[in-house]
């Protein structure tokens, strides 16, 4: 063999060693969202959350000494996208870690594939209580279950009046485990629950679950859906004269973006939602919430986006706290380090909790809820 084939073929397996230590010069983090499809809105206010997280930390020298990467994938508002955007992320892309993917459904697809490599997902947005109760190791969820957000409505309940509700929900794991964790909740505190409409995620006319509603003699309906329909749903229980008090659930709503695209028919509304950026001095972290606001608006986003963005945010930087602890950007050492995260973010403490079955629990924080009231096209707390 030549002498010059010799250094050709080591020179080549010099680059090639070279390559892994040139993508480790950034430690990466998967981020699984829906960019396209109905939930594209709230995947993209999500995903700007985690960017203004992200510079933030490596402004001020990253974690473990290394800047901290973004790998964003769009799972399209499709759950066999969403599983398949996860694969991708940890074979292809070797991220360790990953945030995803707002809905339950697109997290439930998701979770197999966090088993089958082992390796951990911080859920942002999801609400199903499977999530956390199935018995997944690698799940760490700072979002309320509709269980724990029922649970923390269910004070509200008796300053409200509430006799008898209705559902109307979208018709995925979302949906029906909130209709189910409401209405056990409110059946255990002496209301009566009635009508339980489902709707598809991309449908556009619900005048027949409507129609349904506005003849049962509940005084309450309790919609979950994603803002683009609950705008849909109000606008038309105006033209029907559907005059029953509305609470949604979910803390999908971006109460803002309601009043303007729903206008006067969103008043006097009920939202629970997860954070207060009308009033950053009685969120539990003000300054933390002072700066998110102001480099959001700085970055041209809409005031609107803010309720969901703080989650994409408040994940990035739980999830860059977990790494720190690991010591290492290795699945197994996050996994184990997620643990022993304790931070203050926009909403709350975050911390863990175990949840589900022994010895294969996930991981369950337990942030703030707040009932927030539109009146004369304004958002305040609710007054009770």
């Amino acid at each position: 063999m030549s002498t010059f084939r010799i250094a050709s073929i080591a020179a080549l397996a010099l680059g090639l060693a070279a390559a892994p230590a040139f993508a480790a010069d950034t430690i990466k983090i998967g981020v699984n969202e829906p960019l396209t499809g109905p939930f594209a809105a709230s995947g993209a206010y999500v995903v700007n959350g985690a960017r203004i997280a992200a510079d933030e930390i490596n402004a001020k020298g990253g974690v473990l000494g290394k800047k901290i990467e973004l790998v964003i994938e769009d799972n399209k508002s499709n759950p066999t996208e969403a599983a398949a955007v996860a694969e991708k992320l940890i074979t292809s892309d070797e991220t360790p870690v990953m945030m995803g993917a707002w809905g339950s459904s697109l997290t439930l697809a998701v979770m197999p594939k966090l088993e089958e490599y082992e390796v951990p997902m911080l859920v942002e947005t999801s609400s199903s209580g499977k999530i956390t109760t199935s018995g997944n190791p690698f799940v760490f969820r700072i979002s309320p279950p509709s269980a724990l957000e029922a649970e923390a409505f269910a004070p509200m309940v008796p300053k409200l009046g509430m006799k008898k509700a209705d559902f109307l929900v979208i018709n995925n794991d979302w949906g029906r485990g909130a209709a189910a964790d409401f209405g056990k909740m409110l059946k255990a505190g002496g209301v009566e629950v009635g009508l339980v409409e489902t709707m598809d995620a991309g449908a556009q006319d619900m005048s027949a679950q409507l129609a349904k509603i506005k003849g049962t003699d509940a005084d309450t309906l309790m919609i979950t859906a994603a803002v683009d329909q609950l705008t849909l749903v109000f606008k038309q229980m105006a033209a029907m004269g559907v005059k029953k008090r509305v609470v949604t659930t979910g803390g999908s709503q971006n109460p803002d973006q309601i009043v303007a695209q729903a206008g006067a028919a969103a008043e006097k509304t009920l939202h629970l939602t997860t954070f207060l950026p009308w009033d950053p001095a009685k969120t539990p972290d003000p300054k933390a919430t002072e700066y998110f606001l102001a480099e959001w608006k700085k970055r041209g986003h809409p005031f609107a986006g803010a309720t969901e963005s703080f989650r994409g945010y408040d994940g990035i930087r739980t999830i860059a706290a977990a790494i720190e602890k690991a010591g290492a950007a290795e699945p197994k050492a996050i996994q184990k380090a997620f643990w022993e995260v304790k931070l203050t973010g926009l909403n709350g403490p975050i911390a863990f909790a175990k949840s589900g079955p022994e010895g294969k629990e996930s991981g369950q924080s337990k942030p703030g809820v707040y009932l927030i009231e539109i009146a004369d096209g304004q958002i305040g707390e609710a007054k009770l």
